[in-house]
C-alpha cells in the first residue's frame, strides 16, 4: 500500500504518458534516456527498451529519471540496468543526432566537408567525432564520404552529357585523381559504366549446387554476382539485365576454378571464401552488408537487430531493402536475417531455399 501511495503521488498523470506508453510498448530505442518505466506489481523500474515481458498498462508508472523512480521506492531492473545506462543513453542520443547531421552535410555538400568541418558542426573534437561516427555507422567519415560520392557518381553517369560533367557533379574536384581510383569505385571504367558495362569483361559460369542452379560471375575487381535459382536460364538473363552491354564470357578455364571454390563455399560457408568480392551499392547498403558479414554461421538475427547494429534503429525497412539488393548469395549472408517474431520472411532466391540454407548451416554448426 505504501508503494502504491508513493507512485500515485510522484508519477506523471496518465494523460501525459500516452506517448511514453507507446514508446515503451514498442521498445523504441529513441526513448532510452528520456524516461524509465516502473511496474507497481514488481517494484522494479526499467529502460524503455528492456527485453523483459511487458506488464499491463494499469501497472506501469513513468518517471523522468532513474533517481525519480528510486525516490518513489522502485529498484532498478537487473536485466537492463537502467541506473547505469541513463547517462550513456542521453549521450548516445546527442551523438546520434550529430552523426545524422554529418551524414546530411556529406550528402548535400557540393564538395565533401573535411573532418575538421564535420567535427566542428557536431561540437566535438576531431578524435571524438571520428570515434563516434565510426561507432554509429560502421565506417570512418572518410570511407562514408567516399562511398556517398561514388553513389552520386553512379546516379549521375547514366544521365550526364559527358563523363567529366558527372565527375564534377558528384563532388570530385579533380578528374585525374578520380580516374586513378575509378575502376576500384565502379568495378569498371566510368565510360563503360555509363554505357551499361559496354567493353567490360565479366566472366561467368553456371552449375548445380545443393540448392539448385547457381551462377557466379566476376569482373576484373572480383566476384560480382552469386545467383541461385531453379533453372540456369533465368540466372543468365538476370546477369545480362545487370550488365546489358558488358562482354559476358563463359567457359573460361581459370574462372571454372573460381566456380568450384564458390560452389564449395555456398554448400559449406564455414570454410570461408578466399576470393575478392566486387561489392556495388550505396553507402547505406555497404553498412548493412558489412553487418551481415559478421553474423556467425548457424545463427540468425532480425532486421531490427541489424538496424540497431549500424546505429539506425528505425531503418528496419531500409535494412530489408538492402538485403533484397544483395547479389552475392551466401557470401553476403542476408539469409541469416529473419523477422523479429522468428518468421523466415522473404528471400531474393526463394523462402524454401532460405529455409534449406539455414537448416544446413544449423546442422553443420
Amino acid at each position: 500500500m505504501m508503494l502504491q501511495a508513493m507512485t500515485e503521488k510522484t508519477a506523471k498523470p496518465i494523460g501525459a504518458t500516452d506517448a511514453r506508453w507507446e514508446a515503451f510498448s514498442q521498445r523504441d530505442p529513441a526513448a532510452d534516456g528520456r524516461f524509465v518505466a516502473a511496474v507497481t506489481t514488481t517494484g522494479i523500474y526499467c529502460r524503455p527498451t528492456c527485453p523483459a515481458r511487458k506488464p499491463k498498462r494499469e501497472n506501469v508508472r513513468f518517471y523522468a529519471t532513474p533517481a525519480d523512480a528510486a525516490a518513489a521506492g522502485f529498484r532498478p531492473c537487473k536485466r537492463c540496468r537502467p541506473q547505469e545506462t541513463a547517462a550513456a543513453a542521453a549521450s548516445g542520443g546527442r551523438h546520434a543526432a550529430a552523426v545524422a547531421e554529418a551524414c546530411r552535410l556529406i550528402a548535400e555538400s557540393e564538395e565533401l566537408p573535411s573532418l575538421e568541418d564535420l567535427a566542428r558542426a557536431a561540437g566535438l573534437s576531431r578524435f571524438h567525432f571520428h570515434r563516434v561516427f565510426k561507432q554509429a555507422t560502421g565506417l570512418t567519415p572518410k570511407t562514408y564520404a567516399t562511398a556517398a560520392r561514388a553513389t552520386r557518381l553512379r546516379e549521375a553517369l547514366p544521365h550526364s552529357t559527358t563523363v567529366t560533367e558527372a565527375i564534377y557533379d558528384a563532388g570530385y574536384n579533380s578528374s585525374s585523381r578520380f580516374y586513378s581510383k575509378s575502376t576500384e569505385l565502379l568495378g569498371m571504367t566510368p565510360t563503360a559504366y555509363r554505357a551499361g558495362g559496354a567493353g567490360t569483361r565479366i566472366r561467368f559460369a553456371v552449375g548445380q549446387c545443393a540448392y539448385g542452379a547457381i551462377l557466379a560471375a566476376a569482373s576484373d575487381k572480383g566476384v560480382c554476382a552469386i545467383l541461385l535459382g531453379d533453372e540456369p536460364e533465368p540466372l543468365v538473363r538476370a546477369l545480362q539485365d545487370s550488365f546489358p552491354r558488358a562482354d559476358l564470357v563463359g567457359g573460361d578455364p581459370e574462372f571454372e576454378q573460381w566456380m568450384a571454390k564458390i560452389v564449395g563455399f555456398v554448400e559449406q560457408p564455414g570454410r570461408g571464401l578466399d576470393l575478392p568480392l566486387d561489392l556495388r551499392g550505396t553507402a547505406f547498403q555497404q553498412r548493412v552488408w558489412r553487418a551481415l558479414s559478421e553474423i556467425p554461421v548457424g545463427a540468425t538475427v532480425s532486421y531490427a537487430d541489424i538496424a540497431r547494429s549500424i546505429g539506425q534503429p528505425k531503418a528496419v525497412r531500409a535494412v530489408a531493402q538492402a538485403c533484397s539488393a544483395n547479389r552475392l548469395a551466401v557470401a553476403i549472408p542476408c539469409h541469416r536475417v529473419v523477422r523479429s517474431d522468428g518468421d523466415i520472411s522473404g528471400y531474393r532466391w526463394g523462402v524454401e531455399r532460405k529455409q534449406a540454407i539455414l537448416a544446413r548451416e544449423a546442422a553443420r554448426s
